[in-house]
């Protein structure tokens, strides 16, 4: 998690909300890591977690993670949870609930769905008031 918190916080010094994410293996060792793009790259799929997982897949040269766990600053979002579904991500640890958007146990709980073919550990929370801090951070002046 320090390393996503780092990554989050260079996502808002560079104008994107602060959410930073590493993939690790069952060792613990980084196999990808990303921070929100979308800003800076103008593309709407640039979230921390798909740019993590598509730098783990590419470490590997495999699209299937599984035995790996996502770290992430803020509770994915659907299309997050459906990527870390989609690539076999074992277990997902995060920081701040997302109670707007959240897909991983606050608004929905799609990671864990028994309906889906693969469901991934959930563990939230983790450093919830550091990531929570740069969150607002970033937010408290736009609004």
């Amino acid at each position: 998690m320090e390393r996503a918190l780092a990554l989050a916080a260079e996502a808002g010094d560079h104008g994107d909300v602060p959410v930073g994410a590493v993939v690790t293996d069952a060792a613990g060792v980084i196999l990808g890591e990303g921070r929100n793009l979308r800003e800076a790259t103008g593309d709407p799929t640039a979230h921390a977690e798909v740019v993590a997982l598509r730098a783990a897949a590419a470490s590997i040269g495999s699209w299937n993670l599984t035995e790996c766990t996502l770290v992430v600053t803020l509770e994915p979002c659907l299309m997050c949870a459906g990527a870390l579904l989609q690539a076999r991500v074992s277990r997902l640890v995060f920081g701040a609930w997302d109670d707007k958007a959240g897909a991983a146990g606050s608004m929905y709980d799609v990671v864990r769905d028994r309906r889906l073919p693969y469901r991934a550990e959930v563990i939230g929370g983790v450093r919830e008031d550091e990531a929570s801090v740069l969150l607002r951070a970033f937010f408290d002046p736009r609004r």
